[in-house]
Parts: C-alpha cells; structure tokens; sequence
C-alpha cells in the first residue's frame, strides 16, 4: 500500500516540478505560446510590475516546497507500520508562536515592494500628455485635452472573418480604424469614463485596466519608450458585441506624432467647414451609404431588415418614412425605448448625420426624395 502512496507522492513532485521549470522559462516560446505567465510589458511600471509578480511568485513557491516538502516526509516517513507513534499534546504556545509569527513577518517584506509599486500606479501626476477615454457600446471615443483632437475607434475586423467566410488574419478582432496614437517618451495620462455601461480600458502591455464607468473619471498613466503596435480589449462584460470592442496604442517617436496631430486638426478643420456646405443629393446619398455600412449595419442589417424583436428595420419604417425631423431627434439623442440606439450627437460630425439620414430615408425602398444638409443637423443641435 505504501509504495502506491509514494509513487503518486513522486507522481505529484513530478508535476510541480515540471510546472515550476516552465514558469522558470517564462521567456521561451512555449511559455509565452500557452500564456502560462503575465505579459511582461513595454513599460517601466509594467516591468516592475512583472518583476514584483516573479518575485511573490518565488516566494509563494518557496513556502510551497517547504510546507508540502514536511508534509510529503512525514507522511511517508512517519507511518504506523514503521513504528511510528502520534505525538499526544493539547497545546504548544511555541509552535502557535511560530505559525503566526512567521507568515506575519513574510507578510509583511512582501508589503514593501508591493506598496511601492501600487504608489507609482496611482501616480498620474506631472503628466505631459492628458487623454480623456470614453466607452460606448462598442467603440472608444479619445479625447486629446487642449489639442483639439477627438475620434471614435471602431473594429476594423471584417465581416467576412467574423463569420467565417474567409480565413481569420492574425489580429482577428484586435484591429481597429483608428488607433489611439501616443508619443514616446511622454508619460501620458488617460482619464476614462463611459458613455452608457461600464466598460474597461485594458492594455496588457501598458499595465492599465480600469474601469469606465458612467459619470465617474478613473486614472491611469503609460510611459513606453519604445515605438510600437500595441493590442487589447475592454475588459468588462458590456453587452452583445462587448468582444467586438478591441483597443490599439501605437506609441511613435515624437516628430512623427506632431504630424499626425497636425494632420488631425487638419481634418477636424475640414468637417467644421463641411457644415456649412450645400451637398447635392448624390453626395449625401453616397456619404450616408459608407457611414451607414459602419456604424448602423451590425444592428439594422445590410439590407435595412434589422433583427426582429431586437432592432427595428429601416426599411419601410416609421421613423425613415415620417417627419425627417422625428428621423433627426432619434439619431441625434438616441431612443428612450430602445436603449440599444445611441445617440450620436458626439460620434458622427454634422455632415455624416446629414448624409446617414437622408441614405435611411431614400435606401431599401423607402424612396422619400428628400434630404438632408449639415447646417440643419448644427441648427437642430444648438436649438
């Protein structure tokens, strides 16, 4: 019988050792292929943050190796049939003393680095950069403070991949449009809130994850010093769609983030002038169509049909089909029946919610003839 016992006490030694050789190679392929290991980041704080990890790590392990090295001994060692007999005693304030004594003290030497740590994560301050992080259901919208700098990230993954229509790329739903640019170099400070649920910002590689939660700011902080592509996901259960919400930082020497500031405001600068224009219904036809096939298809459907019982169709609709200014309300403030329609006062321009509208009112049938300029969505607006 007991020779069984040993052979699965040595089966279970076997398997720890095993284990703790694989974590020991945390920077070979086959630990970092099966993520038997947190990510090590690009950051100094996440790198501190790992070293932190590694270091409770092995001290966890070492109280491992000696509570279940004594135990495994005296289990094999002391055993009736070799004469052993069991020690009769009530109390031993010596050995009290010690089980508490001990894990106090260790308890304590892992504070020191761990409280360390924690202070510089929630240190935001003497940041060179501030962006304000906003969740919605499914996007990001970045807000650059006091550079006049704002967009939504949306997936970029196509619909084919999704559902299987074409083989799956590398970064299968961790590509977005619009990446969050930020330089290097430069701590940045992110400010992150949510539009509508609570979502969360979660960046591995940056060591950030916080919440986004409505009406409340939390604070997080990056410093990378090297360029890169860097990929994550809100974290936060957020609804339907909540794995179709991907997060992409690209961190980029400081010359090239001037320009593609520059070049941003340009654009911003652009639209602003757009509002004023008079587009021809073609234009706006043909406008509408592409802000159409990215941001109402995935509730209301390529063909306008939308999801019964959960999104209403376009085609044929009440709303598409009646007053235009009834049509503007809803895509300007959002529905309060359907909270699944937002409103998109904040994430379209004036001239896209023009040429969205007058699409929905003259596509899939509906042939309403009429249309839509910028100038009226900004007077509807500032009503």
């Amino acid at each position: 019988m007991y020779k069984k016992a040993i052979q699965q006490y040595a089966w279970l030694l076997g398997m720890m050792v095993c284990t703790l050789a694989s974590v020991a190679l945390g920077a070979t392929d086959s630990v970092e292929r099966w993520g038997l290991n947190m990510t090590e980041g690009v950051t100094p704080l996440s790198k501190e943050i790992y070293g932190l990890h590694m270091q409770i790590f092995w001290w966890c392990v070492a109280i491992g190796v000696v509570v279940f090295g004594v135990m495994f001994y005296t289990m094999i060692v002391h055993r009736k049939e070799n004469g052993a007999k069991s020690s009769n005693f009530h109390e031993s304030t010596s050995l009290e003393v010690a089980w508490t004594v001990i894990p106090f003290v260790i308890l304590i030497i892992m504070a020191f680095p761990a409280t360390s740590s924690l202070i510089k994560i929630y240190d935001t301050s003497e940041s060179e950069l501030d962006i304000v992080i906003t969740g919605y259901q499914w996007k990001w919208k970045y807000e650059y403070l006091n550079q006049g700098v704002t967009f939504f990230s949306n997936l970029a993954t196509p619909k084919d991949e999704i559902y299987n229509r074409v083989a799956k790329n590398p970064n299968y739903l961790l590509e977005v449009d619009e990446p969050l640019i930020i330089p290097i170099h430069k701590k940045v400070r992110f400010l992150i809130t949510a539009n509508d649920v609570i979502h969360a910002w979660w960046v591995p590689d940056l060591a950030v994850k916080k919440d986004a939660i409505p009406g409340f700011i939390n604070e997080s902080w990056a410093y990378v010093e090297e360029p890169g592509v860097y990929r994550g996901q809100c974290a936060e259960l957020c609804g339907k769609d909540h794995g179709f919400m991907p997060i992409v930082v690209k961190a980029v020497p400081e010359n090239e983030y001037d320009l593609w500031l520059a070049e941003k405001r340009e654009v911003a600068e652009k639209i602003r002038a757009l509002t004023e224009k008079t587009f021809t219904f073609d234009e706006l036809y043909e406008r509408g169509k592409v802000v159409y096939e990215k941001n109402c298809v995935s509730c209301h459907q390529a063909n306008g049909e939308g999801v019964p019982g959960v999104f209403p169709a376009i085609a044929g609709s009440a709303i598409a089909t009646g007053v235009v200014n009834n049509h503007l309300e809803i895509v300007v403030n959002g529905s309060s029946k359907n909270v699944a329609m937002q409103a998109f006062r904040d994430q379209l321009p004036e001239p896209d919610i023009a040429a969205v509208i007058t699409y929905q009112r003259n596509a899939f049938g509906n042939n309403m003839g009429d249309s839509l300029q910028p100038i009226d969505v900004l007077n509807y607006k500032n009503k």
